[in-house]
């Protein structure tokens, strides 16, 4: 069986590919195919922690580049994906913040290219730090 292919494709049906070779008694073939399964799932809630870490480095540099456009939405974005993060991590243990430190800078990149596109201008290269991602807070100006 190519545990791979499956794993990828459905995680459902590896499961239950897996319950069957064990009811076989095939506990080699079981094994393989759970570690495919594991490694499928994890590659998954990785590809999930770049996307919302990309989406909410992107937010907060808008936020700095354009102060005059600062919204509600923009502030939403920021605490719903920092939220985001924090579940795929409760979730999966192994994604730590030397996971993310790792993943930073391509990130950071893909980040200034999606907020670039979406102001439509460049913007100075940012250096963000974990502070200003994950721990500021961002509240818009009432005056």
């Amino acid at each position: 069986m190519n545990w791979q292919k499956l794993a990828v494709t459905s995680p459902y049906r590896t499961a239950v590919a897996v319950e069957q070779a064990l009811h076989l008694g095939n506990v080699a073939e079981a094994n393989l195919g759970l570690q495919e399964l594991i490694d499928a799932l994890s590659r998954s809630d990785k590809r999930a922690l770049r996307s919302h870490l990309t989406r909410l480095m992107a937010h907060v540099i808008k936020w700095q580049c354009q102060p005059e456009k600062r919204s509600r939405s923009w502030r939403a974005t920021i605490n719903n994906s920092r939220r985001e993060i924090a579940e795929i991590q409760e979730e999966t243990p192994s994604l730590t913040r030397e996971l993310i430190e790792s993943i930073w800078d391509s990130c950071l990149q893909a980040a200034q290219e999606d907020a670039e596109a979406d102001m439509d201008r460049e913007c100075p290269a940012p250096t963000l730090s974990w502070e200003e991602v994950f721990e500021r807070r961002y509240e818009l100006n009432r005056g």
